[in-house]
């Protein structure tokens, strides 16, 4: 029987040897954990951040989806800045639910194409 985190691991890499971010569509990817969310968008090939956005510099408190979705409009937001339009979406091991889908939508509302 496999923990909860080795799991995730394992699907984790299965992704990652699937997607990886280029220049032109860079990868988001998700890191969530019990209080914070954190989301950056990554270039491989330079092995680059090109944008970040956390839920660290929220002030308001609010519940943990409604932080997920202020933090996947404050990426969009400063992706497009950083001239980035479109990505690849890397969940990092976690099921598209919850968090990590309210990110993604909020994203998708604040103009990113993925």
């Amino acid at each position: 029987m496999t923990s909860k985190t080795s799991r995730r691991l394992k699907i984790k890499q299965r992704v990652r040897g699937k997607i990886s971010g280029t220049p032109e569509t860079p990868r988001l990817t998700v890191f969530r954990s019990n209080k914070q969310i954190y989301v950056q968008i990554i270039d491989d090939k330079a092995g680059k951040t090109l944008a970040a956005a956390s839920s660290l510099k929220l002030e308001e408190k609010v519940n943990k989806k409604e932080q997920a979705a202020k933090v996947g409009e404050i990426i969009a937001k400063n992706a497009l800045e950083a001239g980035i339009s479109s990505v690849v979406f890397d969940r990092n091991g976690y099921l598209y639910h919850g968090r990590v889908k309210e990110v993604a939508d909020a994203a998708r509302k604040g103009g990113l194409k993925f």
